[in-house]
């Protein structure tokens, strides 16, 4: 595995934890046109799937058919923080669906903020599937399945007519044939896949003209979560500030296990980042190191992100982890 040290922690100027990682920029045409490491890397894409996985979900019109808002394209694509806006529009959505969330495949979890686990707790006592990041992508699912009159009992199951639709569709953009199907975290199907073959994916919704059918769809998806970044994440999520900054030009996508992935429609490109060994923290980092190079993001706003402080229980800066390319 050949990966390249990108982000290091040090305290009182000594590196006391280093994070290895491998990244790819490629454009819609597979021109590879920048690499660090080996991009050939077998990654699971965790989260950062889902702009493929909504594109899968509301091609052929359907988006249209279920006259979906914006706001709620840009729901089945994120990994929420539950706070209390997210949690309104998951019951809404269920609500006028005329399921709850007991029809939710994914599992229970708390709002990913503290003051929103606080209140959560003094309102509801335990863990809500509700809460759960990938709850927006779910009731896409019931959605679409109860649309296409398909079985909405079992729809995370790789058999389901939708799974099956979307593998097609990751083997389509991609130009690569999946092997190897995991399980999400959530439930879903998660395919194997090369780092540089799924950001080749991603690149095609980068370059909507490409995409035919599904081109209208596809644009739809990126302008919806460009429009609505605090949807896709949190108010103070990573992905929700950089797709600020870039002034509606990329749409930064996380996912588990220190995977992230940035769409950039300008440069008909996609940048992806896998850290070995999982860390979030330096995923973070790392995506805002790797984006400073392309020159899109004021160097000055995107500094903080490169060079973080770490700080103590009392608030003290200890430390920093930065980006070391």
């Amino acid at each position: 595995m050949n990966t390249v040290k990108m982000v290091e922690l040090a305290r009182n100027n000594v590196v006391e934890s280093a994070h290895q990682g491998a990244a790819v920029l490629i454009n819609s045409s597979g021109e590879i046109l920048k690499e660090w490491g080996n991009s050939d890397i077998l990654i699971y894409p965790r989260s950062a799937l889902k702009p493929i996985q909504s594109l899968n979900l509301y091609k052929e019109g359907v988006a249209e058919a279920l006259n979906m808002s914006d706001e709620l394209l840009a729901l089945t694509t994120a990994s929420h923080h539950a706070e209390t806006f997210h949690q309104e529009m998951i019951s809404n959505w269920l609500k006028k669906m005329n399921l709850n969330e007991n029809n939710l495949s994914c599992g229970t979890a708390w709002p990913w903020n503290i003051n929103d686990q606080f209140q959560a707790h003094s309102k509801y006592k335990e863990k809500r599937k509700i809460f759960h990041n990938c709850s927006g992508k779910h009731c896409g699912h019931l959605a679409v399945s109860k649309h296409k009159n398909l079985p909405i009992e079992n729809y995370q199951k790789k058999d389901h007519p939708i799974q099956k639709d979307l593998i097609k569709l990751i083997e389509d953009l991609s130009q690569y044939k999946i092997k190897n199907i995991g399980v999400d975290g959530c439930t879903l199907p998660n395919p194997l896949i090369p780092l540089k073959k799924f950001a080749f994916a991603a690149s095609q919704l980068a370059d909507y003209d490409k995409l035919n059918e599904h081109s209208a769809i596809a644009k739809r998806i990126f302008n919806s979560c460009i429009k609505f970044p605090e949807i896709t994440g949190g108010t103070n999520s990573i992905n929700c500030i950089l797709t600020k900054l870039s002034k509606g030009k990329i749409f930064f996508k996380n996912g588990a296990e220190g995977i992230f992935v940035a769409i950039i429609p300008e440069q008909k490109s996609a940048l992806a980042v896998k850290i070995v060994d999982g860390a979030a923290r330096a995923a973070e980092v790392a995506i805002a190191g790797l984006i400073s190079e392309l020159k899109i993001i004021n160097e000055k706003e995107i500094e903080i992100f490169k060079k973080r402080p770490v700080t103590n229980s009392a608030n003290q800066i200890v430390g920093c982890m930065k980006w070391v390319l």
